[in-house]
């Protein structure tokens, strides 16, 4: 690989990082939110799964502006924004305004993604190895995130610990204008009816491969989502762990993607696909059942690892699609994918805190590792039946 195409890809991670921190730092702020505005863990969670139910909206018209002016302007544009919201966030005097904070930054964080992958697609052949290293921006933001936010936040407020991704952005943001040329528009002759053809759309949304893959980022997010939202709450209260702890052990796990989520991509690239999502939601089902299920530190620490294990795999599922979707139809149609499977996993944050406080975290974690075993089954399934997809 060049040394330019590295650069190209170390800032698009960059990129890729700012929108992830942006997103993760509140989780394990949620108790000093509670506490602060005086609301329960549901209502935080609703005002989570509106943040990240923008995301979900935001990645097709990001798709559709990006065929159009080019995807260095709107992963430009992504970053700046996503720094400003969370300004706004960190400064919000009430829970309604706080929680139009925290959709406005998930509006923010949802113009990157589809432009970004759309952006590294087109220089690699191996999409697996490249997307897989750009997972290394959310895994760096697991691991950081929650433990910069919780660490300002415990030196002075929580509010401090909001603006954390502010700063990251600002730097980001330079780096990325300087180190990447100017992106030509996909089809700029397109006219706008014609992007957003009704048929062409539900055509492509329901081709068996691109379905499937849908169905597998959809609920694979969804499980993801409701352990970014509240799993460090989770080992306060279940786990009887402190603050300080649950946001080390929260890092820990995402530090292990670091490794994880390349590995996984580098081997998909060679092994399939499908191979790759199926062990990786394995783990997540073992995991989730150790810690629900049994106690003590070897418990604690197995069951962590292997949560971890259980989020190497977004870039691969991201791979499956650019394999099943032609070079024309990685902005407009990724972007309309990418905002179908995460509308619908955006509920993760909602239903987690819900029935956290309804039944208690084994039901609330019991449902995710239920859907990551569905997931499972399923894709055994497919590939026992011989279907094509």
């Amino acid at each position: 690989m060049s040394d330019d195409r590295w650069d190209l890809l170390a800032v698009t991670t960059g990129a890729f990082f700012v929108t992830m921190v942006a997103r993760l730092a509140p989780s394990p702020l949620v108790p000093d939110v509670m506490g602060t505005f005086g609301v329960t863990k549901s209502t935080v969670g609703l005002a989570l799964t509106g943040m990240w139910a923008a995301y979900a909206l935001f990645q097709f018209p990001a798709g559709v502006v990006a065929d159009r002016i080019g995807e260095r302007r709107v992963v430009l544009a992504a970053i700046a924004s996503t720094g400003l919201a969370s300004v706004v966030l960190a400064f919000a005097p009430t829970f309604p305004l706080f929680a139009v904070g925290a959709v406005a930054l998930g509006s923010s964080a949802g113009l990157y993604f589809t432009a970004g992958a759309s952006f590294l697609t087109a220089q690699f052949d191996e999409t697996g190895r490249a997307l897989g290293v750009h997972e290394l921006g959310a895994s760096v933001a697991g691991l950081v995130a929650p433990v910069a936010s919780a660490a300002v936040a415990a030196r002075y407020d929580w509010r401090a610990g909001m603006l954390v991704p502010a700063g990251v952005a600002a730097v980001v943001l330079v780096l990325f204008w300087w180190r990447t040329p100017a992106t030509p528009p996909t089809d700029p002759d397109q006219s706008l009816a014609d992007q957003l053809n009704v048929s062409r759309l539900t055509a492509l949304l329901t081709r068996p491969s691109v379905l499937l893959t849908t169905v597998l980022g959809m609920g694979g997010f969804f499980t993801w989502q409701s352990f970014s939202s509240f799993f460090p709450t989770f080992l306060v209260e279940y786990a009887n762990l402190t603050e300080g702890r649950a946001s080390l052990v929260f890092g820990g796990v995402f530090a292990l993607t670091i490794v994880g989520a390349p590995a996984l991509g580098w081997a998909s690239d060679r092994t399939g696909r499908d191979v790759a999502i199926a062990g990786s939601f394995a783990s997540g089902v073992a995991g989730y059942a150790i810690l629900l299920f049994a106690t003590g530190p070897a418990a604690l620490v197995a069951g962590a690892t292997l949560v971890g294990g259980g989020l190497f795999w977004p870039g691969v599922v991201n791979s499956r699609f650019m394999d099943h979707l032609a070079p024309d139809e990685r902005g407009t149609g990724f972007g309309l994918v990418r905002s179908v499977l995460l509308l619908g996993s955006s509920l993760g944050s909602g239903v987690t805190g819900a029935l956290a406080d309804a039944v208690g975290w084994p039901a609330a974690y019991g449902l995710v590792a239920a859907v990551l075993a569905t997931l499972l089954a399923a894709l055994v399934a497919v590939h026992a039946l011989g279907i094509d997809a």
